[in-house]
């Protein structure tokens, strides 16, 4: 839908780019009435979403002005040109506030793990149980401080924490693919996903108790 900015002259094309950023960094965005008479609020909103994921995957991605003028093909050579400029200009800005935006959803990351198997043969309250139970040591790191989280699971409890991995990691990837649809030509999806540990750790885990 970037084929909307035509409809701009190239100085209000850069205008509204940086507007756009400006939403992306936290600051006032553009508004819908602003532009009311240049397009229909179904055009608005596919024009400005389009614009947001532009700006953010080519930041992400570290994408080069090359392949950013290919998803620009279907508008003129003076509004892509416009619409790099804001990119160039403010890349620094955007990149900024991604980290921020990621870092506000969570602050702990997952950077290690290990697990054991063992049996518990009895209790104070059961002379005898024979119930497997998983040992799992996580090493967090948080606000730059690397923590040891130490957990034991039976099966359900470990069914669990299964579910929750597999839930996160399919959400994160449904959030990837909604991103990439109007820039899937910079990069694949597959190279978005970076070091996957939670997939890792979920794929260690499976089959256990099987």
């Amino acid at each position: 839908m970037v084929d909307l900015l035509s409809r701009l002259s190239v100085q209000e094309c850069t205008r509204l780019c940086h507007r756009v950023v400006d939403g992306l960094c936290g600051q006032q965005p553009p508004t819908r009435a602003d532009y009311s008479s240049t397009w229909t609020l179904e055009e608005w909103t596919e024009l400005n979403n389009s614009l947001i994921s532009l700006f953010r995957l080519a930041v992400y991605n570290n994408t080069s002005d090359e392949k950013v003028v290919a998803v620009l093909s279907s508008v003129g050579n003076s509004h892509t040109d416009a619409v790099l400029s804001v990119l160039r200009a403010r890349r620094e800005e955007i990149h900024t506030a991604l980290l921020n935006r990621t870092n506000s959803i969570s602050f702990a990351t997952l950077q290690d793990f290990d697990w054991q198997l063992k049996l518990a043969i009895s209790s104070d309250k059961m002379a005898s149980l024979h119930i497997p139970l998983l040992s799992l040591g996580l090493s967090v790191k948080e606000n730059g401080i690397l923590r040891p989280v130490a957990m034991e699971m039976d099966r359900e409890e470990l069914n669990m924490l299964l579910g929750s991995l597999d839930a996160a990691n399919k959400k994160a990837s449904s959030v990837l693919n909604s991103l990439g649809n109007e820039l899937e030509n910079i990069a694949p999806v597959d190279q978005w996903h970076g070091n996957d540990l939670g997939g890792h750790l979920a794929g260690s885990l499976v089959g256990l108790y099987t």
